[in-house]
């Protein structure tokens, strides 16, 4: 799997890189925030085992969680999910949550490089449509270094233990 590589624009507007993120465990996740199912149960999930996690490095290492752990969520939907949009869907979540979107040119390299896919459905008369997107959550080491995948059908369990494994290195 490739190493985390991008530039893209956050939820404060601002171009960003990968390299803006070194140092930390990165969780890096495709969707779109009119996303019906799949987007808020994964990162509702996420943000569930990060809850948990905090509680527990904060007594065994007496450290922060939330300064090691960042979910980068990717909207594969620029037309719609524009910094503020991304800002207002993450905030619900937890700091550690950063909204991120591109030009389309942008978010085609980037799945391509993780061999992601995603396609709109037709416009509705309201012109409100889908986005079909994978569920797969990949997870960096603090070098940006591709450990894991993770998908929605992993057990809890070990998704904590690897998270765990994953934040306790140096």
């Amino acid at each position: 799997m490739s190493p985390l590589e991008f530039e893209l624009t956050n939820e404060q507007g601002e171009t960003v890189s990968a390299a803006d993120y070194q140092n930390r465990i990165t969780l890096l996740f495709f969707g779109f925030t009119h996303c019906p199912d799949i987007c808020p149960t994964t990162l509702a999930n996420l943000a569930s085992v990060s809850n948990e996690l905090e509680e527990e490095l904060e007594k065994e290492l007496e450290k922060e969680l939330r300064d090691d752990l960042r979910v980068l969520f990717v909207s594969v939907d620029p037309d719609r999910d524009d910094p503020e949009t991304l800002r207002e869907y993450t905030e619900s979540f937890g700091p550690e949550f950063i909204g991120l979107t591109g030009e389309k040119a942008q978010l085609e390299t980037l799945t391509r490089r993780y061999r992601v896919t995603y396609g709109y459905g037709a416009k509705d008369d309201a012109g409100n449509y889908d986005v079909s997107h994978s569920s797969a959550v990949f997870a960096f080491n603090r070098d940006g270094e591709a450990q894991l995948l993770m998908r929605e059908s992993d057990p809890r369990d070990a998704v904590l233990a690897d998270l765990r494994q994953l934040l306790s290195t140096q």
